[in-house]
């Protein structure tokens, strides 16, 4: 993402100008516009005319328009995102009031504008877009023999970019070896054939490859082999980037554990994905423990900033992005006010996690918000309704 212009006053109003440049930027664009925003960018409008004999014509002019932001649409696949509102400034071609859909593009301006201001949230979003040093993307494939899920992980996303699946007839005596080695082989080749469609040989990214059993090893051993056959240096080249790590079957949630296993992390350590996981595996580990040092749910982890218990020596708020996204405005104030204690007035850590990873999804479950402790706190909540989180980010209480 590029920065092409900033103006923002110390209150929080005015405009910043970005250029998505690549497929992650959608991703970062879809979390930082909210409904209420004031969105402006180029779009093709359809425009009817009638001549003075009464004949009417259509054509399709490109025109600049501005919209206040109801709904978000975002294909996570085609990394496409669609913004729909009510325009409120009127063009030669239309009035205030109708109803349009702008669809942000690649190498594309656009202008936004925060209604109730930029906050804290907000801007490092801007910033953590718009640093030149990107986090590496991953590629990993997880299977079992006659299925394989090929995935890229980006510092944001896990995106699934192909699924191979085909019959491998499982061995029945030593009459069926060669029916399963034969079509055991052809998955290996068609797996490597969609695999080398999709990455791009010239980039020094780790390559995870993950199975039940030996599954994994063998595709390797198979790619290597094929490599060297035909004389494929770029794959070669590629043969210390591959990790190989056990899984507990080939679907794509398993990821979640490969990427806690120590030699994964290892490889893994500079990339948001990883220091998201091993966030999540220190408060799990915490959380097991039982020690009063680990809390989550929105009201609990309120508490515990509140009592100072995120703070300074080792306190850390989990947050998941998808809480400011809400479509209630209070509610996402809510959420920034909290970030903004911890970070400004408890001098605790903060990390947004993104909730297309799986780790992000184990935040989801636990209420979107955990927290670990300075110090232990018993009994939170103790007394109080259970609360959840909805998934426009309201809050849903319920007796316990």
């Amino acid at each position: 993402m590029r920065l092409i212009k900033q103006s923002i006053d110390r209150d929080g109003s005015g405009s910043i100008t970005l250029l998505p440049e690549e497929d992650e930027d959608m991703w970062f664009s879809y979390n930082l516009i909210r409904p209420t925003d004031l969105l402006r960018a180029s779009a093709v409008r359809r425009v009817t005319t009638e001549s003075a004999t009464g004949s009417t014509s259509s054509t399709r002019v490109h025109i600049n328009l501005l919209i206040s932001v109801e709904k978000l649409d975002f294909d996570t696949q085609s990394a496409q995102l669609h913004v729909s509102g009510r325009i409120v400034e009127e063009t030669k071609y239309t009035k205030v009031g109708q109803y349009h859909t702008l669809d942000l593009e690649l190498n594309r301006n656009f202008t936004l504008q925060k209604k109730e201001g930029w906050d804290s949230v907000a801007r490092e979003l801007v910033r953590e877009a718009c640093d030149p040093v990107k986090s590496a993307d991953v590629w990993a494939v997880v299977m079992q023999e006659g299925l394989a899920h090929l995935a890229v992980l980006t510092g944001h996303r896990t995106v699934l970019r192909q699924k191979v699946e085909m019959t491998v007839p499982k061995k029945r005596g030593t009459g069926k070896q060669g029916d399963h080695d034969k079509a055991l082989e052809k998955f290996f080749q068609i797996t490597m054939d969609t695999l080398l469609r999709q990455l791009d040989l010239t980039d020094n990214k780790p390559i995870l490859l993950a199975s039940p059993g030996f599954t994994a090893q063998a595709f390797l051993k198979y790619l290597l082999e094929t490599a060297t056959r035909t004389g494929n240096k770029a794959l070669l080249a590629q043969k210390s980037n591959f990790v190989v790590a056990h899984s507990a079957s080939g679907y794509l949630h398993s990821l979640n554990e490969v990427l806690q296993t120590p030699e994964v992390l290892a490889r893994l350590k500079d990339t948001k994905y990883a220091r998201e996981t091993k966030l999540m595996n220190e408060f799990m580990d915490l959380l097991y423990k039982d020690d009063g040092k680990a809390a989550y749910g929105p009201r609990e982890v309120e508490q515990a900033v509140e009592k100072g218990a995120v703070g300074r020596g080792g306190g850390v708020l989990l947050i998941s992005d998808s809480l400011f996204r809400a479509q209630d405005v209070a509610v996402r104030r809510r959420w920034v006010g909290l970030v903004d204690r911890v970070r400004e007035t408890e001098g605790g850590e903060v990390r947004v996690l993104s909730s297309t990873h799986e780790s992000g999804k184990q935040l989801e479950g636990l209420g979107g918000i955990a927290a670990m402790l300075t110090f232990p706190l018993e009994c939170l909540d103790e007394d109080e309704e259970e609360e959840g989180i909805l998934p426009n980010g309201n809050i849903n209480g319920a007796k316990t």
